[in-house]
């Protein structure tokens, strides 16, 4: 009560006291000032689409590759109807084989067809002869053994027919062989004639498959061989596929399948494609990995040995999410800063999918929650802080 009257009596007499000791009763009269909360940027636990993306890149290739060999060698090639990028269909021309020498073949086989042919009829005839004499040897026989046995025909005789019937029946034998013999004879005169033919028609060098040419190795007046390069290199059906190299951390993320965009150099559009297969081993050199991707949609603008860089949709989901700034670590593990009626509490997460800016929350928080955005804000376990709403990034 006095030093309310004491004070009163000061401010009475004001214009009389110095600044100095104006300023001192003004600064005791004063009610103690609040503390000051440093301002940090908060993010709200939201839900999310997230969508997990491997990035590769390779080259481009044939998803496979058909090799054209002549299949009669030693002849000359006489014409090429086809070039490196004609689209061709399976059984069509593509190249000719000269087939003088294959003609001549086919006209002695012809002929040696024909002299099979004519040995079979002596043969047949012989047959025939022989036939007809052992008949005949045999009725002597059999009447000469009637004879001896009555008594009237000598023994010498008896067995002079005897031998004659044995005679013709080996003569029949032989004719038998004969016949046989030439009848093989017919068939390997038929065999070769077949022979040259099924060579003649292989002087026309076919495609096996559809698709596109993409190596042309002959050249006009080359002798055919199977030996050495191909004549031609057929892409079967212009199927092409990117041989993507992945990171050996991303390969097991990876599952035939998966869709994927396509970018390559120079292409304004961006291509679809479909992970077709992951190989199974990895290079123990580069540690990389290998996924091979068709392309689904139009490949008119590809050309084999093009690089290509690939955005792989490895994995999508909806789930919890905050900004990748807000995430720290610790001995423990993941951690982030949540604010709670502005006193900030680490507390240790479970992280999922990386997309963008965001991160997937596992485990740790609930829609919702607050956390501070950035973590390596100056705050620590225990302090307070005016929180301050970050812009809306996760619906």
């Amino acid at each position: 009560m006095r030093s309310s009257l004491f004070l009163a009596a000061l401010l009475a007499f004001a214009p009389v006291l110095p600044v100095q000791a104006q300023e001192a009763v003004a600064a005791e009269s004063a009610p103690a000032a609040e503390p000051v909360l440093p301002a940090i940027t908060v993010s709200t636990v939201g839900l999310a689409k997230l969508s997990d993306r491997v990035i590769a890149s390779g080259l481009i290739a044939a998803v496979e590759e058909v090799q054209v060999a002549p299949l009669v060698e030693g002849q000359p090639l006489d014409q090429l109807l086809v070039d490196v990028g004609d689209m061709v269909t399976e059984g069509q021309v593509l190249a000719v084989l000269s087939n003088t020498t294959l003609s001549l073949q086919k006209t002695e086989a012809v002929a040696s067809l024909a002299a099979a042919k004519s040995t079979i009829a002596q043969a047949e005839a012989q047959l025939v002869e022989a036939q007809t004499a052992r008949d005949e040897a045999q009725r002597v026989a059999d009447r000469t053994a009637k004879l001896r046995e009555q008594g009237t025909a000598p023994q010498a005789q008896a067995d002079t027919a005897t031998a004659n019937a044995l005679a013709a029946n080996a003569r029949v034998m032989v004719a038998t062989q004969g016949l046989e013999s030439a009848r093989a004879q017919l068939a390997l005169a038929e065999a070769r004639l077949e022979n040259v033919e099924l060579n003649l028609a292989r002087t026309e060098v076919k495609a096996p498959v559809s698709g596109k040419i993409v190596a042309r190795n002959a050249k006009i007046g080359a002798i055919a061989t199977a030996a050495g390069q191909p004549m031609f290199v057929i892409t079967r059906d212009a199927a092409l596929e990117l041989r993507a190299d992945v990171a050996e951390t991303d390969l097991l993320r990876l599952a035939p399948g998966q869709k994927a965009r396509l970018r390559a150099v120079g292409m304004a559009g961006v291509l679809e494609g479909t992970v077709r297969l992951v190989e199974p081993s990895i290079d123990p050199v580069t540690r990389l990995g290998r996924a091979r991707i068709t392309v689904d949609s139009d490949n008119a603008s590809l050309r084999t040995g093009m690089f290509v860089e690939a955005e792989i949709l490895a994995a999508e989901t909806e789930g919890l999410a905050i900004p990748v700034t807000a995430l720290g670590s610790s001995p423990e593990g993941s951690t982030v800063m949540r604010v709670t009626d502005g006193v900030v509490e680490r507390v240790a997460v479970k992280t999922g999918i990386r997309d963008g800016g965001l991160v997937e929350i596992t485990e740790g928080l609930a829609q919702g929650d607050t956390v501070v955005t950035k973590a390596g804000a100056f705050v620590r376990d225990g302090d307070r802080i005016n929180p301050v709403p970050a812009p809306a990034a996760v619906n």
